[in-house]
């Protein structure tokens, strides 16, 4: 019988690749950690432990995907109050990651950057 191959591992080198193909994102840091902002606006960071993500989104949302898949998502006391969730970068698929990485960009990304994006996307 042929071996499967491995599971792949979603690592900051998974949110880099996806994050430098949405719109006016670049590279930048944050609280001495590597992130992405978008037009100046923060977008995401890798959390201090190297493993987690910090992904600005709506509070709502956040408290949905906590509800729905805690050994994914979670908050801490720190981010209590604030449009972010942590994101444990080890348990989650590069789908559901550019999923939720292109909702953050449309949450912090000015509106006329968004409906630029959204006209080349209709061509």
């Amino acid at each position: 019988m042929a071996d499967s191959p491995p599971p792949t591992v979603t690592t900051f080198e998974t949110v880099r690749q996806i994050a430098l193909t949405l719109p006016h994102t670049a590279e930048s840091t944050s609280y001495g950690t590597p992130s992405f902002k978008v037009k100046g606006n923060f977008m995401c960071r890798l959390k201090e432990d190297g493993e987690t993500l910090v992904l600005k989104i709506d509070e709502f949302e956040k408290e949905a995907l906590i509800a729905l898949d805690p050994h994914i998502f979670y908050t801490t006391d720190h981010y209590n109050g604030y449009p972010a969730v942590l994101i444990r970068l080890s348990q989650i698929s590069r789908a559901q990651l550019e999923h939720l990485m292109e909702r953050a960009w449309r949450f912090v990304a000015p509106k006329r950057v968004i409906a630029e994006a959204d006209k080349q996307t209709k061509r």
